[in-house]
């Protein structure tokens, strides 16, 4: 099979005629040749010669010229091409051999087809010959093309030695199948479950990577169910697997916790591609496991889950190296304050509490709406339009006070330095009980979001505290 029209471009042609300048068979291989047949743009293009890929990538830069910057990684055999925004890698082509404690391979020379059957996946195991003579030649030992066809994720040789040798292949079978929505063969995914507890020997960064593409995926739920049903989550989450299940006390359980978070987190990535805000989606209801009660007059509840849950999220971003930043704070803050607009729903929906919940939500006010509308997963279609007519109410009403008091960017009209000067007070609990009673007669509604009101009111309360003032505030 010949694919020279998909690669008949000035790149591949000027690269396969380096190639031939230094009599090297060279071929696109990998991703770049499976997305030809998806139809998936990529600016990442893999290349395997057989010799030296440094020294084809170093041809190769000189031939395309100016912009184009060669980058060489002596120690792993590979040399990096990037020109115009296209990152080209160059290998040799080589065989691999693996110790049982390490995923880092002893590396030799070898084939192409040594090269291929070392890759993880029958799909990424497919080559196009660049050389003139056989310009856009597929070659495809271990039939890619038909695992395309037929949308499945294989090895190329025995899973179980593939996934025992580099167990991140795991969590790349996992992330393949969530991102193209493709199935893993079956004995594929026995052999994952057969070398699950292999991953202990992947650092915790490269499985954050494969767990950010998956959050980052379309359905992101696919490989939240696979993780889990390969035994993987427990390993690497286990907090997650912990919402499995259902308990049954004088006939009432409670609904699947591990089930209704994948439906909440799919529900987001429906609305969003903020995957910060799909990982607040997944750890809305981390705590209820720990939360769990039976009592016998209310049934199940999960009281403070969403309190005790923002706690657990820096260890749970800790232990799975995800960013300690502000990306933390804001799923710690959504996870903290999913259940306020709820209960704005079940209640009435009175002015200060929809204040309180702008001021502490900030900028974030309408992911936190999303996250709350993916909440609700309901069956009974009368319950979910009761809910979604409620949100509408307190969206109403955020917008009406937002644009009378704007408190979204709540500034205290009155600073702390202010407090200070008017009472020649050094930094003291007094400057903060004024500030703190300006700010909650605001949100309140006892006081208007303005100067003049909260000067009159620090007044007030520094009489009420014994505070003489020494100056008059302008």
């Amino acid at each position: 099979m010949r694919l020279t029209e998909q690669i008949d471009k000035p790149l591949f042609h000027q690269i396969g005629e380096v190639a031939d300048s230094l009599d090297r068979p060279c071929y696109v291989v990998g991703g770049y040749v499976r997305d030809l047949f998806l139809h998936r743009h990529s600016k990442d293009i893999d290349f395997v010669t057989v010799g030296s890929g440094i020294e084809v990538a170093e041809a190769v830069a000189r031939q395309l010229g100016r912009g184009a910057h060669c980058s060489v990684f002596r120690n792993f055999g590979t040399a990096q091409v990037k020109h115009k925004g296209i990152e080209l890698e160059f290998v040799g082509a080589r065989r691999e051999s693996y110790s049982h404690d390490s995923r880092k391979p002893i590396v030799e020379d070898g084939t192409l087809d040594d090269d291929l059957s070392r890759r993880d996946f029958t799909i990424n195991a497919m080559a196009v010959c660049v050389n003139a003579s056989d310009f856009g030649t597929l070659i495809d030992p271990y039939n890619g093309l038909g695992d395309l066809d037929i949308q499945t994720i294989r090895t190329p040789l025995d899973p179980d030695i593939t996934f025992s040798d580099d167990p991140l292949r795991m969590m790349r079978a996992i992330r393949f199948a969530t991102q193209l929505g493709f199935r893993i063969d079956d004995e594929t995914f026995d052999a994952i479950t057969r070398n699950a507890g292999r991953i202990k020997i992947i650092s915790h960064e490269r499985i954050a990577d494969e767990l950010m593409k998956i959050m980052a995926s379309p359905v992101p739920s696919i490989g939240w169910e696979l993780l889990s049903a390969s035994g993987l989550l427990t390993l690497i989450l286990p907090e997650l697997e912990a919402m499995k299940g259902v308990d049954t006390v004088n006939g009432r359980g409670h609904k699947d916790n591990f089930l209704h978070t994948l439906a909440v987190v799919d529900n987001v990535a429906r609305k969003s591609d903020n995957v910060w805000l799909r990982w607040a989606a997944l750890f809305h209801d981390i705590a209820k496991p720990v939360t769990k009660r039976w009592d016998p007059s209310q049934g199940w509840t999960f009281h403070n889950h969403n309190f005790i849950g923002a706690k657990m999220i820096p260890r749970i971003f800790r232990n799975l190296r995800l960013p300690l930043n502000e990306k933390m704070k804001y799923v710690k803050k959504l996870v903290e304050l999913h259940m306020r607009p709820i209960a704005l729903v079940e209640e009435d929906v009175t002015d200060s509490a929809v204040r309180r919940l702008l001021f502490d939500a900030g900028e974030d006010i309408e992911d936190l709406m999303t996250l709350c509308n993916a909440d609700i997963t309901s069956r009974n279609p009368e319950k979910v339009k009761r809910f979604m007519a409620n949100f509408d109410l307190v969206r109403e009403k955020m917008a009406e006070l937002e644009e009378r008091d704007r408190v979204r960017k709540f500034q205290p009209p009155v600073s702390g330095e202010e407090i200070m000067a008017t009472f020649n007070l050094p930094p003291c609990r007094e400057i903060g009980v004024i500030k703190e009673h300006i700010k909650n007669s605001i949100l309140d509604g006892v006081i208007p979001n303005e100067r003049d009101a909260a000067v009159r009111l620090m007044f007030e309360k520094a009489k009420e505290l014994g505070l003489p003032p020494v100056q008059e505030l302008n």
